[in-house]
């Protein structure tokens, strides 16, 4: 009898094989982390089953099988020699293995040489990731495949781990979208991750093989890799026990059952993970910080025995709906803290009407609603008015300390900071993508681990070795959890080490705090993760300070919220009373919006009397009809712009240009030269998720800017709208524009033709012209530029290069000239009319709304006029900074900056793409010059997937402080 364990990272897969190869037992179940245990009692079960007259052969495979393997003397089999046995015996001719496994994802490459792209620690897109969705959305596993089958449109979700999928999901649900769509749209997200970050750029085509368990079991994320691959994979039988049975097959070796189950049960892990010091060292400690924290709360009464006038704030948070009802005097009459099960709507209905029926003697004068659901809640209920999450929370904090300096939010999925100067918010730090060390992370994990939150915070206060599991991201820290739970760890010191965790993410991450004296003296800390005193206890540790802790830290949002909506009421609210809350309704519908170019997908929400509330649009123009006024944006002018530049007559040819990258800029000068050479000159269309789709497939880097990504979809459309010749040439220099030590493109906009040759197959089947170009030595360009030419075209004479060359420069700095123009009236108007003016500052493909995301519409929706950084940085003359400044667009940057460093309408928001090789001294350099006379500076980052809620809160906090201000 042959004996196959796949010990994987969440399962425990087993097969008992005879000597016909026949498949006499099997087993799929859950570890739970106790693999040894159940290890353990799997083989006895398997040897109660097997006659004792029979030899055993016993292999052991998976990714937490190794240790158990070496400690216990069974042989181990790597996984994936495993899976490539069994399918070469079961499924012969399979091209591609897809195995998605628990916290592991694999693509195996089997014809021509096997190559294997597996995912590191990182679990998003994985089965642990599908599982987190599931409890996001708050239905069972198993329906989500029936919820897909459903779905009537797809949304753009990230899947690059759990967390940056809870930020754009977490939207969606609070503005009404339908669960269907969203789980398919997770499948769809799954097989994004899994193409584009692990087959980074080779072909998946031929016989494909889906193993492992969220393939097994959900048909619709099958069927959603066969849509995107455009191919039929299959699911063999038996494709959860690929593993255990290659294992089985490779079993060589006979093992003594009895004296293996009896090594596993004297088998016992040593204690030899990394620990740090423990928040408490004994409880009279513990009591002295309870009882400093217990100092700081609100007065509170019985509505019962209250009459008149009182105040409610609503937070529709990420993840909670909060509510507080304030008195005359500020006294909390009633408050609510609940979960939002993906729709605030209901949960707000059901806490008013109880309101109402229990205390009508009291009159709701104002009600004012904050958080994520702010739009959705305020258009449902009638809310008299709606203020942005900083401003509440810092109305909320002054209460308690009206000298605060440092305000940190730590609530389910966001972490807000905000330093406070001059008795305005001066800074603000918000975790735009990424919620890992937020309320959901330890959520996660207690989950995990069978406790309630509650009780799991509790077992970390006096746990004597915490463990170090350094400040890394939900889905990263799964491995190290497990890996410590193996190593001896117990779960009190797991906990106290997830809370200690959680505070470093805020403050190294978010932060980036050098120092507690950076912070300012005067803390306020609040937000529900604060509530564990775990957490708290942390923070304090870490900055060696003491924090003010509300009582209410849990409802500050909604507390700032009801503070806001006392400070401005007219005397009575517009809020539903209570028979129009018994006769309310809620319907929501999804289409698309083809108004303008966008065709955004909306969802609509309609509410009983004819209220309605969109969501989902980039513009306003779905709510008021009319085009959203860009005449003070210079985006919109650029691309216009652009747009001028159209195809000639093809007398010498056609020649493609990929419209990407520096092309945004470079555009006015490549296609002039071709133009005056006679030839006509096709650019690709503009940017969408479908063309970046079309090209994700080759795409060799995860890790690479969004921007270059979007490169391979543009090259692939040209091939595919039958361009046979496709210019894109490196250019290691751009033009000097005399700003900095000098003028190189970076390394990706330079060399990406490189990455497209090596990557992308077909363009080896056409003229694909990617030499090294110096645009930068116009005296020198024609001479190159004729000898590069005469490589793919005959009769170009050096005369008819010099002309094109001259035109292409004049193009060039016509195109510039256009621009500052433009940026000049723009300011000019601005002035004119007393607005604010933002410099939105970035790169030439930022220009690209498939790249902004529409954030200058969003910006310009505010009022205020938008110019970018080239329309100031050349009235700057050359000037010395602390860096080396030898990039022409960082160049250009710290140009703008110094340029509105004394101007006091202006203030600079900066866009960055992750991956673009911004690093912490570029952020530096600009904020220490913009800073130096008071001037706001706000970087947004930006990716394939942007959280535009959190984008919006930053700018609404931006615009407050400066209006405060």
């Amino acid at each position: 009898m042959r004996i196959g364990l796949d010990i994987g990272s969440t399962t425990i897969k087993s097969v008992v094989v005879d000597d016909n190869k026949t498949v006499i037992f099997r087993s799929y179940e859950r570890h739970f982390s106790q693999i040894t245990q159940k290890t353990a009692e799997l083989l006895q079960t398997i040897g109660d089953i097997i006659p004792t007259h029979h030899s055993t052969e016993i292999t052991i495979s998976g990714s937490a099988g190794m240790g158990l393997a070496e400690s216990c003397g069974i042989p181990f089999v790597q996984e994936v020699y495993a899976t490539r046995i069994a399918a070469n015996r079961l499924a012969p001719g399979t091209d591609v293995v897809i195995e998605l496994g628990g916290e592991d994802a694999k693509i195996l490459f089997l014809s021509g040489g096997m190559e294997v792209r597996m995912n590191g620690s990182c679990a998003g897109g994985t089965g642990a990731f599908i599982d987190q969705m599931a409890t996001l959305l708050n239905v069972p596993l198993e329906e989500m495949d029936d919820l897909a089958k459903q779905h009537e449109k797809l949304y753009t979700i990230a899947s690059r781990c759990g967390v940056f999928a809870k930020s754009d999901i977490q939207p969606l649900l609070n503005q009404g979208a339908k669960k269907s769509d969203i789980a398919a749209s997770i499948f769809g997200a799954v097989v994004n991750q899994t193409i584009a970050g692990l087959a980074q750029g080779r072909p998946i085509i031929g016989k494909i093989l889906y193993l492992g368990g969220p393939l097994t079991f959900l048909s619709q994320l099958r069927k959603s890799f066969d849509e995107t691959l455009h191919t039929t994979g299959v699911c063999p039988e038996d494709s959860l026990y690929y593993v255990a049975l290659g294992a089985a097959y490779a079993s060589d070796t006979t093992v003594d059952l009895e004296k293996a189950i009896e090594k596993l049960n004297n088998y016992h892990a040593s204690e030899h993970y990394a620990t740090i010091t423990p928040l408490f060292e004994n409880k009279e400690e513990y009591e002295r910080f309870a009882q400093r924290h217990a100092k700081h709360n609100v007065p509170q009464i019985d509505p019962a025995g209250y009459e008149g006038k009182a105040y409610l704030g609503l937070d529709a948070g990420s993840t909670t709906v909060k509510a507080v009802i304030l008195g005359k005097e500020g006294q909390l009459l009633a408050s609510s803290y609940q979960p939002n099960n993906g729709n605030p709507v209901p949960i707000i209905r059901a806490f008013l009407l109880d309101f109402y029926e229990k205390y009508p003697q009291i009159q709701l004068a104002g009600a004012t609603v904050t958080g994520y659901g702010e739009e959705i809640v305020k258009n449902a209920f009638r809310a008299d008015s709606g203020v942005v999450e900083t401003v509440a929370h810092f109305t909320a904090a002054k209460s308690f300390m009206p000298d605060v300096e440092f305000i940190i939010d730590i609530g389910g999925q966001d972490i807000k900071c905000f330093k406070i100067r001059n008795g305005v918010i001066d800074n603000i730090f918000l975790n735009e993508a990424c919620s890992s060390g937020c309320g959901s992370f330890l959520q996660t994990f207690a989950n995990a681990l069978g406790y309630s939150i509650e009780e799991f915070a509790k077992l970390g206060l006096f746990a004597d070795h915490p463990v170090d599991l350094g400040s890394r991201c939900t889905v990263f820290m799964n491995s190290s959890v497990k890996q410590a739970q193996k190593d001896g760890a117990s779960i009190e010191n797991i906990s106290a080490g997830l809370s200690i965790s959680v505070v470093k993410n805020a403050l190294y991450k978010v932060i980036r705090a050098a120092s507690a004296d950076e912070l300012g003296k005067h803390i306020v800390v609040q937000g529900g993760t604060f509530l564990n005193d775990a957490v708290l206890r942390a923070f304090e540790q870490e900055l060696k300070t003491d924090a003010v802790r509300p009582g209410i830290a849990g409802l500050m949002g909604a507390y700032g919220a009801a503070l806001y909506a006392k400070k401005h009421s007219k005397g009575c609210s517009t809020i539903l009373n209570k028979q129009e809350l018994l006769d309310f309704t809620h319907e929501v519908s999804n289409v698309n919006c083809g108004l303008c170019s966008n065709n955004c997908q909306l969802t609509i929400n309609r509410f009983d009397g004819g209220r309605r509330y969109i969501s989902g649009n980039r513009c306003e123009r779905p709510i008021t009809k009319k085009a959203t006024d860009n005449s003070l944006n210079i985006y919109d002018y650029k691309l216009k712009l652009l747009k001028e530049f159209t195809p000639g007559e093809a007398k010498r040819g056609i020649i493609g240009i990929p419209m990407e990258l520096n092309m945004y800029e470079l555009l006015p000068f490549w296609h002039t030269f071709f133009t005056t050479l006679g030839f006509k000159v096709i650019t690709s269309p503009d940017s969408s998720r479908e063309l970046y789709l079309n090209g994700q497939s080759t795409i060799p880097s995860d890790t690479v800017c969004f921007p270059a990504k979007l490169m391979h979809g543009h090259v692939q459309q040209l091939i595919d709208d039958g361009i046979t010749t496709i210019f894109y040439p490196c250019l290691t220099y751009n033009i000097d524009e005399g700003l900095g030590d000098n003028h190189y493109n970076c390394p990706v906009v330079a060399y990406y033709p490189e990455v497209i040759t090596s990557n992308m197959p077909a363009v080896k089947k056409l003229t694909f012209i990617k030499d090294y170009v110096g645009i930068h030595r116009p005296k020198d360009f024609p001479g190159k530029m004729q000898k590069i030419l005469a490589q793919y075209f005959d009769g170009i004479s050096l005369k008819e290069v010099e002309a094109a060359s001259k035109s292409a420069y004049k193009a060039y700095g016509d195109y510039f000239k256009c621009v500052r123009a433009q940026g000049a009236r723009i300011i000019a108007q601005a002035e004119k009319e007393n607005r604010p003016i933002i410099v939105l500052a970035g790169r030439p493909y930022h220009v690209d709304p498939e790249i902004n995301h529409g954030i200058d519409r969003l910006i310009a929706g505010f009022g205020v006029a938008i110019v970018s950084e080239d329309c100031v940085s050349y009235e700057v003359k050359k000037f010395t900074t602390t860096v080396l400044n030898q990039w022409t667009y960082h160049s250009r940057l710290y140009a703008a900056a110094k340029y509105i460093a004394n101007k006091p309408n202006m203030n600079l928001v900066q866009l960055v793409s992750f991956g673009c090789g911004v690093d912490a001294i570029t952020t530096d350099e600009v904020r220490e010059i913009l800073e130096q006379e008071g001037r706001i500076y706000t970087q947004i980052k930006i990716d394939e997937i942007t959280n535009l809620g959190a984008v919006k809160i930053r700018l609404r906090s931006l615009f407050a402080a400066t209006q405060e201000q």
